[in-house]
């Protein structure tokens, strides 16, 4: 498997209501993100901080993540979560990829 992490920004404020709307995922965003190739997705919060750490797992064979941003869910969950986080123009969240430096 592969493995993708990046941190986003959440505003501060937001962090229940954040929690709250991926705890009510979209049955449809979750398909989409499952047939993108991602197996897991995971994220953490550093409340001292606002960041968000974001961890995926994504199946080599089938990973198609780059397509998530044409994708009208995708936007739309974008744009719902807008108000609680950092994005750029088109509402996506500003994302910061990082890079593997060590795994055990």
């Amino acid at each position: 498997m592969k493995q993708v992490a990046f941190t986003m920004k959440l505003i501060p404020g937001n962090e229940a209501e954040y929690e709250r709307r991926h705890r009510e995922i979209w049955p449809e965003l979750a398909s989409l993100l499952r047939e993108a190739g991602i197996a897991e997705y995971h994220i953490f919060l550093d409340q001292s901080s606002h960041t968000l750490f974001a961890f995926q797992n994504l199946k080599e064979e089938k990973s198609k993540p780059d397509s998530l941003p044409e994708n009208a869910i995708m936007r739309r969950w974008w744009a719902y979560m807008a108000d609680l986080m950092e994005t750029n123009e088109d509402l996506s969240p500003k994302v910061q990829p990082l890079q593997k430096v060590f795994s055990l």
